[in-house]
């Protein structure tokens, strides 16, 4: 027959509390360090932005096909930054992919719909050839419109625990 023990006399420690755990606790999210988060992945986009956009108009291709190319770079290159931070930390490839997935989705999303968007609504800024003032200028503007634009997600994102809120967890 079993016998019951009485285990009122342990004392038994919160099981809430994971002190210590960044991860698990939202951080406090200052418009410095969005703007940081947002910076470092505008640095990303940009450049996966700038190439797919160069790549696109060089080889004569429509707004269409050169957006999803800037795109995919974008996201590549977004992802790529954060991946090179997380893994001189020391964690595997396939985590650091998961946390660069975590951290940078949403971000990376909102900046390209609205750079994307802004260039399309630029008149004649798509169809200007890589040697014109509108096309880099416009480029710059939708960047900048996206950064402007971004932060305050970013900003909430961090307050939630999520975004480059993961990421700060790989940071000693």
């Amino acid at each position: 027959m079993p016998v019951e023990h009485d285990h009122s006399h342990h004392e038994h420690q919160h099981h809430g509390d994971h002190g210590g755990h960044e991860q698990h606790q939202p951080a406090k999210a200052s418009w410095g360090m969005a703007a940081s988060a947002t910076l470092h992945c505008l640095t990303g986009c940009a450049i996966g932005e700038v190439l797919g956009m160069v790549i696109g108009t060089a080889l004569g291709w429509g707004n269409v096909a050169t957006i999803v190319l800037a795109v995919a770079l974008a996201f590549v290159f977004g992802y790529a930054l954060t991946m090179r931070g997380v893994l001189r930390a020391g964690v595997g490839f396939k985590q650091a992919l998961k946390v660069a997935l975590a951290a940078d989705t949403v971000s990376i999303l909102v900046m390209e719909i609205v750079d994307n968007g802004v260039m399309l609504v630029v008149p004649g800024a798509m169809e200007a050839g890589l040697g014109s003032w509108l096309f880099w200028g416009a480029l710059a503007f939708a960047l900048a419109v996206a950064f402007v634009l971004t932060t305050p997600v970013n900003k909430w994102l961090i307050g939630r625990g999520s975004g480059h809120a993961v990421v700060h967890a790989y940071h000693h």
